[in-house]
């Protein structure tokens, strides 16, 4: 369990008699749509109170989009570095693996499986479902089907359950079949996007006077009726939304296995997404903005359903709905194809149940690994609980970032014999940079939220006797082989 060799490298051929392999067909379109695509789910059509609540100014609440993606890159060229030395499935799990030891590497992926991607698969399904319910109405969430141990199940939840089957199914079957699905997914998540950001500026009734201080109720100043520190809070706060929004870059490391040409293509598909990602938030912000003044925007929950109906019209609604059902599914689907590239990986080093590290021999997919994994996700899709727990263990992911960009100096230390086709863009200052902004978020956390910190630490530690039981499995299985 401590070597890379222990994962099979992906091939574009089998071997007579060999065990079956991933197969690398991503090319780097692909990748970068995946990236997108795992994203940008729902929360840019959220988050905009939250950020908007506590800045005093647009330029502010524009700037704090600029600064999540900057923020950001400065991880992705640390992850882009390791994704060039370790180009197998697994991704963020192998360099934890190779920098920190078997056991931080496997409290990482059982938080994964257990809470962070089991519940994303479940919330953007469940999402998805509950916006297309709001075009028919048939899949409404006032439609309850049965009620069982206090559990509701709605026509929704059915409808969310049927998508987890599909995405799953359309994942083991093949490769290109999941990315096919998430692609199309995408294209249509951007062509709605584009329709929405171009019409809204062209035709909507909105107003360029938003983008003042009057819209924002300050009257102007250096920091705008805020001191200093005063603002650096305000900002630190609306940067929590932010860190939510862009959320998801890692996934390509995820599938690096089964791209082309990783070593060139998993760095490049990285710092693509992530200024792609940002061009679009910084889009549609700009719109949220002239659809609506700040009062507004930071009144709003809904915020992208409040500047339709203002730019457009109510009956706008059913079309955002149908834009949002589509860009949950998408990123759904991302989820789905990613995720379980980092259960097989963990299979592989005899880290988690040996069946998922099957490659099924015709469609050379992790096919029970994505099983596994839709069953979860449907487990926690009737549950109701995904919310929750995904709050629980939101500073872990964060902390899983900082800890695999200290990972990057560590490796620089430790194994400098490696080939690093890709070395990090400003190292050191970018990654330190990152683990600096990185480890004070997590740890204001810890503090701000003691209850919901000590509730995510509890579930990734409940890992630890299912690491011992397997690490004992793994070494009964190598004696007698």
């Amino acid at each position: 369990m401590d070597s890379a060799a222990a994962i099979p490298l992906a091939t574009d051929s089998k071997q007579p008699g060999a065990q079956p392999t991933l197969v690398r067909r991503l090319g780097l379109l692909d990748s970068v749509l995946l990236l997108v695509s795992g994203i940008i789910g729902s929360s840019i059509f959220l988050t905009a109170k939250d950020i908007a609540a506590p800045l005093p100014h647009p330029a502010w609440f524009l700037m704090v989009w600029v600064l999540g993606g900057l923020i950001s890159l400065c991880a992705c060229f640390a992850f882009a570095e390791l994704g060039s030395m370790f180009p197998a499935s697994g991704g963020q799990y192998v360099y934890l693996r190779e920098a920190s030891g078997d056991l931080v590497a496997f409290l990482y992926g059982w938080m994964l499986f257990t809470v962070a991607n089991g519940g994303s698969i479940a919330a953007l399904s469940v999402g998805s479902a509950a916006y297309t319910g709001q075009i028919f109405g048939f899949f409404s969430q006032e439609h309850i089907v049965l009620t069982l141990a206090g559990v509701v199940v709605t026509r929704a939840h059915i409808l969310a359950l049927f998508l987890i089957a599909v995405m799953t199914w359309m994942n083991v079957i093949g490769l290109r079949r999941g990315a096919a699905l998430q692609n199309v997914a995408t294209w249509a998540k951007f062509a709605a996007m584009a329709a929405f950001v171009i019409l809204g500026l062209a035709i909507g009734k909105g107003d360029w006077s938003h983008f003042t201080t009057k819209a924002w109720g300050t009257t102007g100043g250096l920091t705008l009726g805020l001191g200093p520190w005063q603002l650096l809070s305000a900002i630190g706060v609306g940067m929590i939304a932010v860190f939510w929004a862009y959320d998801g870059w890692v996934y390509i490391t995820w599938v690096a296995g089964e791209v082309k040409e990783p070593r060139r293509n998993v760095p490049l598909a990285m710092v693509l997404g992530v200024v792609i990602v940002g061009l679009i938030y910084i889009a549609m912000n700009v719109l949220y903005v002239y659809a609506l003044p700040g009062t507004e925007v930071a009144r709003h929950e809904t915020i992208a359903h409040a500047a339709a109906v203002a730019l457009f019209s109510p009956r706008a609604a059913i079309w955002l709905s149908a834009m949002i059902a589509v860009s949950c599914f998408g990123a759904a689907a991302t989820c789905t194809l990613s995720g379980a590239r980092v259960y097989y990986a963990m299979a592989c080093d005899g880290a988690f149940f040996r069946s998922m590290a099957q490659v099924h021999p015709k469609w050379r997919t992790p096919a029970l690994s994505l099983i596994g994994q839709g069953i979860w996700a449907a487990v926690l899709t009737l549950s109701g609980n995904y919310d929750r727990l995904y709050t629980y263990v939101m500073f872990g992911m964060v902390l899983s970032y900082t800890l695999t960009v200290i990972g990057l100096f560590l490796l620089r230390w430790k194994r400098p014999d490696i080939p690093r086709p890709y070395r990090c863009t400003g190292y050191p200052w970018l990654p330190a940079i990152y683990v600096l902004i990185g480890g004070a978020w997590t740890l204001n956390t810890i503090i701000t939220r003691p209850k919901e910190s000590l509730a995510g630490t509890l579930i990734v530690l409940l890992g630890i006797p299912g690491f011992l039981y397997w690490k004992r499995a793994s070494r009964k299985v190598s004696a007698v082989e």
